[in-house]
């Protein structure tokens, strides 16, 4: 693996940050009008995506793959726009893009997982968040009538623990990063 991959560490960990600030939102207030949840998940999906397509022409210019993070963060940055330019949207159609959101975006986490096992052995955490959002995204289309409620509880606890895969994704990088500057031979 090359070692520049580690510098954008902080982009994963501040990804991670946000959804778990999301995700304690919408469990801790989860009687709030839904426009705001919709707000809230539209800046959050937002300033990800922007993270996102950050880290991925970071990556680009090191030559190190980048496609999936940079489609991510595209869709991401639509689905983050849609939701505050239409915050008054029905519920239903709230549902489905979120649903539609987590099923693509699960989909661009198990390609981005692939492809980053070829440079960083072992990794299964994007793996594993990749099939988990993607079953996320399945089930919130088969159970649209389980109660909105229910569902800003379920985003709210699927956003949490997505955020701690991210954040373990980052100090799992940024530890491999700073072992292999370590291990590098100083430069004269």
């Amino acid at each position: 693996m090359k070692v520049e991959i580690g510098r954008n560490w902080w982009i994963l960990a501040a990804r991670g940050v946000l959804a778990i600030l999301f995700g304690l939102y919408a469990l801790l207030r989860p009687g709030m009008a839904l426009a705001t949840i919709i707000m809230a998940f539209g800046v959050v999906v937002l300033v990800a995506g922007i993270l996102s397509i950050v880290a991925g022409v970071r990556a680009h210019d090191r030559h190190l793959p980048s496609w999936p993070i940079v489609i991510e963060g595209i869709v991401c940055v639509a689905f983050g726009l849609l939701a505050l330019i239409k915050p008054g949207a029905t519920a239903m159609i709230w549902l489905f893009i979120v649903s539609a959101f987590a099923v693509v975006s699960g989909a661009l986490h198990v390609a981005a997982a692939v492809e980053l096992r070829k440079h960083f052995e072992g990794e299964r955490v994007l793996l594993l968040n990749g099939v988990l959002t993607m079953i996320f995204g399945v089930l919130m289309v088969l159970l649209p009538w389980a109660g909105l409620l229910s569902l800003v509880l379920l985003i709210g606890a699927y956003s949490l623990f997505f955020g701690v895969l991210l954040l373990t994704l980052a100090f799992r990088l940024r530890s491999h990063w700073h072992a292999r500057l370590a291990a590098r031979p100083a430069r004269r």
